[in-house]
């Protein structure tokens, strides 16, 4: 995406229905935003699917990327560590290309708070694939 580039949207998915917003997306890096709001635990803490959403969410739009035109990526593997609750606000995540190859791109995913405080760390490994008529 271009700096005056408008963010992707994707009406009645996940990432809708999560206030997801993608804010940057190349085969090298993703970042985007989630409000802790709506996505949260019974106690009232982000809850760790939420991340783990947000996570691969990222991951998988920079293995896209990566993919390119008549390609797809798939989540194969998805792991992540939870550091910290939020309890308000907005998490950025922040995925970074660790692997880009022609059949496997593995990314490693930051969540953090609106105080830059670490609050998940995750990994997705997202098999490159030709693309399949839906």
């Amino acid at each position: 995406m271009t700096d005056d580039a408008v963010p992707p949207t994707f009406p009645g998915t996940l990432i809708d229905r999560m206030g997801i917003t993608i804010l940057e997306v190349s085969p090298e890096r993703a970042v985007g935003t989630m409000p802790v709001e709506g996505n949260t635990q019974p106690y009232g803490l982000l809850h760790g699917g939420a991340s783990a959403a947000l996570a691969e969410t990222l991951g998988s739009l920079a293995a896209a990327a990566h993919a390119g035109e008549g390609r797809i990526a798939v989540g194969i593997e998805l792991n992540a560590t939870h550091h910290r609750g939020a309890t308000s606000g907005t998490v950025t995540g922040t995925a970074r290309a660790l692997h880009l190859g022609s059949r496997v791109a593995s990314y490693e995913i930051v969540v953090e708070d609106s105080d830059s405080r670490r609050v998940c760390t995750a990994r997705l490994t997202c098999m490159v694939m030709a693309g399949r008529d839906r």
